[in-house]
Formats: C-alpha cells, sequence, structure tokens
C-alpha cells in the first residue's frame, strides 16, 4: 500500500509517538476494506508502538472503517474510507496526536477546546481529491484528541453514495454534529470553535479593544497580504494582519506551475509555507474577523480605522487593502437557492459527487475547460455553456477537450435560470443568443467558472472604486485616501496572478514604510 519512500518518511513522523496506538478495522467485503487491511498492516510494521486488530462483530458501524486511539482508551476518530491523496496527512496527524503528541495550537484555543462541556459528535463528509477537506478533518481529529467529549469520524463519500444522497450533500466538506447539517466548506479550528462556543466571538471582539493601533494594518492574509506584511515587518515597524482565512483564494488553487523558480506546486501548501514565513517574523495574524467598514483618517498623519464584523475595530497609521476576489457567481434566479445543492464552484472538491451523473460548466476560459477535462473522467456527460462566440482557453485545453466523448460545447449560450425540486438541482435553462430560443438541459450539477469578483463592497463610500469594483491604485500601491495603499486581486492593476499579487503587496508595503518615514510627527522622533 505504502511504497518505500513515503514508509521511510512516516516512519520518521511514528518517533514522535508518545504512548501505543491501536487501530481497529471494521470491514466489508469491499474493494477498499481490503485497501484498509493493507494500509493498516503497513503503518503496524513502521512502529512497535501501533498494533491492528480486525472488529467483525461490531455492529451500527459504518464499514469499511477504522478507528483510531490510544491503547485502553475509547477512540474518538474514525476514518471511513482510505484516508489517501489529500486526507494521507490527516491520517498520520491523527496518530501522533492520538498518541499524545501535542497539536500546533495556541494555549488559547487549547484552552478553549478542553473548556467545551456537552457531547459533540462530528462527522464530515469528504472527497479524496478536495484540497480544501483537510483542514477541517484535521482540525475535528485534533478537537477530538483534546477533549474527550469530541468524536470525529471522516467519511469519504464517494463509498458511502447512500448516505450521500439521503443527506442531500453535493458538496465538500460537508460537516454534520449530533446528526443535523452544521457547516460546509473550508473551515479553520477557530471558526468551528466559534460556532460551538456561542461566547467566543464576543470574547475575540473584546480582546481586540485593547489593541494598540499599528504602523502597518493589513486586511486580508492572501499572498499580496503576506508578503506586505514580511516587508513591513523587516523594517521593524509594528504590523499586524487581520483577515477571515489566512491564505484567502489561495487554499482553493490546486496545481500551481507558473509560480517561478517553483515548477510544481499546490496551493495549501503555498499557503503553510507563507504562513511559516510570516510567523518567522513574530507578526501579528488576527484570523476569523471580516472586516466591514473602513474610516479613513480625516487628516493626514492621522489614524485609520477598520471596524469589524464582530464589533471591534483595529487601527493603523497605515493601512494595506489585500482582500482579494472571490467566485463570480452568474447571478440568475435559483443560484443561490441551490448554492451547495448542484450548484457548486470547485471540481476538485465537489466533482467525485457526481459521478455518473450529468453536468454543466458555465464559462470557456482556462478555468471552464479545465474544469470540464477534469469532470469527464468522473461524470457521465459535461456540458461547458460560453456566453461568447468562441471559447476563450488556450489553444492546448480545446485540443484535449475536444477528445473527450461525454464531453459538448455550447457557445452564444447564456444561461438564464437554476431548476430544482426544491432540494436539489435538475437543470438549467439558457438562451441561444443566436436564435434567441430557449432551452432546458436535464442535469444534476453545475459548475460555475466565470471569473473573480473583487471583496471590495465594503469599501464604497470610503475610497475610490473602479465600475468593476476594484480599488483604483496608482503605481506606488496608492489607494484614493492618503496612507491607505492596495495590493492583490482586489485593485485594478492587471494580470491577476499570485506572483504578481505578491510583488503588489511588497510595492505596498514599502510605500507604505515610505509615507511613516516623511510624516512629521515621526521624523522629529527619529
Amino acid at each position: 500500500m505504502l511504497d518505500a519512500s513515503i514508509a521511510q518518511a512516516v516512519r520518521t513522523h511514528f518517533d514522535k509517538l508518545v504512548a501505543p496506538i491501536e487501530l481497529v478495522a471494521h470491514l466489508d467485503s469491499s474493494e477498499a476494506a481490503g485497501e484498509i487491511r493493507a494500509l493498516l498492516t503497513d503503518l503496524s510494521e513502521l512502529s512497535s508502538k501501533i498494533s491492528t486488530r480486525i472488529d467483525d462483530g461490531a455492529a451500527d458501524v459504518r464499514r469499511p472503517s477504522f478507528t483510531v486511539g490510544k491503547v485502553g482508551e475509547t477512540p474518538r476518530i474514525t476514518f471511513a474510507g482510505v484516508p489517501m491523496g489529500h486526507e494521507f496527512t490527516s491520517l498520520i496527524l491523527a496518530l501522533l496526536q492520538a498518541s499524545g503528541y501535542a497539536p500546533k495550537l495556541d494555549e488559547a484555543t487549547v484552552a478553549a477546546i478542553r473548556a467545551l462541556s456537552g457531547a459533540y459528535v462530528f462527522e464530515t463528509y469528504i472527497s479524496l481529491t478536495c484540497q480544501n477537506c483537510p483542514d477541517v478533518v484535521q482540525a475535528l481529529n485534533a478537537m477530538s484528541t483534546l477533549n474527550s467529549r469530541i468524536r470525529h469520524t471522516m467519511i469519504d463519500g464517494a463509498l458511502f453514495q447512500s448516505e450521500v444522497d439521503e443527506r442531500k450533500i453535493m458538496a465538500v466538506p460537508s460537516v454534520f454534529l449530533n446528526g443535523e447539517p452544521f457547516g460546509q466548506g473550508r473551515m479553520s479550528i477557530e471558526e468551528i470553535l466559534g460556532k460551538v462556543d456561542t461566547g467566543a466571538e464576543a470574547r475575540a471582539a473584546l480582546k481586540l479593544a485593547d489593541k494598540a493601533p499599528y504602523d502597518v494594518l493589513i486586511v486580508g492574509g492572501g499572498p499580496s497580504g503576506a508578503a506586505a506584511a514580511i516587508y513591513a515587518a523587516r523594517k521593524g515597524i509594528r504590523t499586524a494582519i487581520v483577515t477571515e482565512r489566512f491564505g484567502g483564494q489561495l487554499l482553493d488553487t490546486v496545481g500551481i506551475e507558473n509560480f517561478v523558480s517553483v515548477e510544481y506546486t499546490e496551493g495549501p501548501k503555498l499557503v503553510a509555507q507563507l504562513e511559516e514565513h510570516v510567523k518567522a517574523y513574530g507578526i501579528e495574524v488576527i484570523t476569523t474577523q471580516r472586516a466591514s467598514e473602513l474610516v479613513p483618517a480625516a487628516t493626514a498623519g492621522g489614524l485609520h480605522e477598520v471596524k469589524l464584523a464582530s464589533g471591534a475595530s483595529l487601527k493603523g497609521r497605515t493601512v494595506i487593502l489585500s482582500t482579494g476576489a472571490r467566485w463570480r457567481e452568474m447571478g440568475i434566479p435559483g443560484e443561490a437557492a441551490y448554492r451547495t445543492k448542484g450548484v457548486t464552484f470547485c471540481p476538485h472538491c465537489d466533482g467525485p459527487l457526481f459521478k455518473g451523473k450529468r453536468v454543466a460548466v458555465i464559462g470557456g476560459g482556462n478555468s471552464g475547460i479545465e474544469a470540464a477535462i477534469d469532470l469527464a473522467g468522473l461524470v457521465a456527460q459535461v456540458t461547458v455553456l460560453e456566453f461568447d462566440t468562441k471559447l476563450r482557453a488556450d489553444a492546448v485545453l480545446q485540443r484535449k477537450l475536444a477528445t473527450l466523448p461525454n464531453v459538448r460545447v455550447m457557445v452564444n449560450a447564456q444561461t438564464t435560470e437554476v431548476v430544482g425540486d426544491g432540494t436539489k438541482v435538475n437543470g438549467l435553462v439558457y438562451r441561444d443568443r443566436t436564435s434567441g430560443e430557449v432551452q432546458r438541459i436535464d442535469l444534476e450539477g453545475i459548475f460555475v467558472q466565470i471569473g473573480l469578483l473583487p471583496n471590495t463592497d465594503w469599501l464604497r463610500g470610503a475610497i475610490a472604486l473602479s465600475p468593476r469594483g476594484e480599488i483604483e491604485v496608482d503605481a506606488r500601491g496608492q489607494s484614493s485616501a492618503p496612507g491607505v495603499f492596495a495590493a492583490g486581486d482586489a485593485t485594478t492593476t492587471p494580470f491577476k496572478q499570485i506572483i504578481i499579487a505578491m510583488g503588489e503587496g511588497s510595492k505596498a508595503s514599502l510605500s507604505a514604510f515610505d509615507y511613516l518615514i516623511r510624516l512629521p510627527e515621526l521624523a522629529a522622533t527619529e
């Protein structure tokens, strides 16, 4: 099951096991059960602290599955499926943490998890191709190892299709708590805590009220925000990042092949590296906070205020806006009602849930055609709908698409409505822009791939925005408000690319520092 190089890497990690671990398998006659048996055998051979056994008599358990627990204790972590691919790291961390190896969490977060009372049974439906799922799985597994009242099961939706259908799951990760829907999409451990612990948000807001003004306050934790923070911290000035989630849109990016000097990487991996780099400079990172209003300084050299949705606010002598962008929606009837019920934006995450079904991809650019190519190997039929008279994707992608027998392309097609039965999508309506004829396509899934929108709605009235909602900046990253700079996909800077965002973030930070040293009151103290 594990090749030699992986086995050697895992063996090294297992040197950190604190106490003996037992893996208990609940198997059936499926192919996946055989893979679990082989995987557990391989793991047990890599450390004398790992033992395995098969429990054929256990009733009322998912099969195939296995539990992870310290010997002599009731296990609190279950994997219903074969945790390979993106979830292999989740498995290794589960073994380490169940043995007593401490998760990499700050003391306040650990204390909050241990203080939770009541009973929490979490279930997370995932797909092995989902790059967002491991964050949720690892967060809930870590919580399970820190609090005996918490249990968590990872469920591979592709193996337990009947449950997916019964619970009407059409997007991953989907989390259930005590049998009821809890959340969908990527969630950090802080976000999960905030939903479980109702007083967490108020405590966080109270804590932020004591923060002194920063020299550079960065709003947004994507590539541009991280680069801006590193450049500011290197100048020796007080710097902070405030963001809903560190990494931003990069967390949803799969393969990256144009990051100069790195032949190939993936979004979550690059985010982890950025986070480590930021932490190395001691930069304060404030997560799970959404900016709701910017109040620019009334006078040059005054303090800018960023109000947060939690009710707290932060102030800075300068502000760098790096709020990034989000998936552009179609804005048609039925789209909002059926989001996560057939309307989705991530083919890599949610594609396996539509195995053998009919789907549409909206958009004929690179992202749309890449999505269609990926989905063609899973689903029964892919229909690509493009508003323009021709596809806009690179020629190499179009040539690949043309070789796939279960893909059809419709250009000059304006999608006008998403339709369903009240619980899930069962079709879409489009208008042929040439003939004016309106037609319906019967299908089960719609993947929207029509670009991005800047996250700037909260800035309207505070600074100048372009007709497309982008922050207007000059060559130095300066916005219309003195001392407020901006960088990345939220700005008018052309070409939305990771490497460009990093460069623009660095430039905005240098501009902010230049602004600070030229303020009379600061210069007087130098």
